[in-house]
C-alpha cells in the first residue's frame, strides 16, 4: 500500500516537470507580430545581421533576402542562417495574416517588429525555432540593435543565444 502511495507522489512530480525548451524563446511567452506593417514596404534587399543559433555551432555567414512583388503578391530569394544552419530558398512570400508570412521553407515568420522607417525587421516565429534580425544597406545602427533586442527579449526570446 505505501509503495501504491510512493509511486503515485513520484508519478505526480514528474508530470509537473517542465517543458524542455527547444527554440530560442520561452514557450509560455506570448509573440506579437506587427498588426500595422505594410506589406509593399518590405520589397527590395536586405542583409542578415543577426541570429539565434546554438552556442555550439560553427560560423554561419550571414546572408540576405531580395522580396519582390510577383503577380501573386510577395515573393522571395534568399540565403539565410535560420538557427546556424545556411538555408537558401525562393517562392512565393505568402501573407497568413497581419505582419505574418509564410516562405517556401519552414514555418510562419512573423514580423515583430519594423522601424518607422522600414530600414530594419525583427522576425520570429511562434515555436521560437529561430528568430533573426534583417536590415537594409550596411550595418544595423546601435539604437536600433537596441530596440531590435529589446522586442526579443519582450517575446520571450533569449538574448545570449543572439549572434
Amino acid at each position: 500500500m505505501y509503495r501504491l502511495i510512493a509511486l503515485f507522489f513520484l508519478a505526480a512530480c514528474v508530470a509537473k516537470t517542465p517543458a524542455t525548451v527547444t527554440g530560442y524563446r520561452k514557450p509560455d511567452t506570448q509573440i506579437y507580430s506587427n498588426a500595422v506593417l505594410e506589406n509593399d514596404r518590405l520589397v527590395g534587399q536586405w542583409v542578415q545581421v543577426a541570429e539565434f543559433a546554438p552556442h555550439d555551432a560553427p560560423a554561419c555567414s550571414k546572408g540576405g533576402a531580395d522580396i519582390s512583388r510577383s503577380a501573386a503578391g510577395l515573393a522571395i530569394v534568399a540565403r539565410l542562417c535560420l538557427g546556424g544552419v545556411s538555408t537558401a530558398f525562393s517562392g512565393p512570400l505568402a501573407v497568413a495574416g497581419p505582419g505574418r508570412f509564410t516562405p517556401p521553407v519552414g514555418e510562419a515568420w512573423w514580423v515583430v517588429w519594423a522601424d518607422v522607417g522600414y530600414r530594419t525587421l525583427v522576425i520570429g516565429t511562434p515555436s521560437g525555432r529561430f528568430g533573426f534580425i534583417l536590415n537594409r544597406g550596411g550595418d544595423l545602427p546601435g539604437d536600433r540593435m537596441h530596440a531590435a533586442r529589446e522586442v526579443l527579449d519582450w517575446n520571450g526570446y533569449d538574448l545570449a543565444r543572439l549572434r
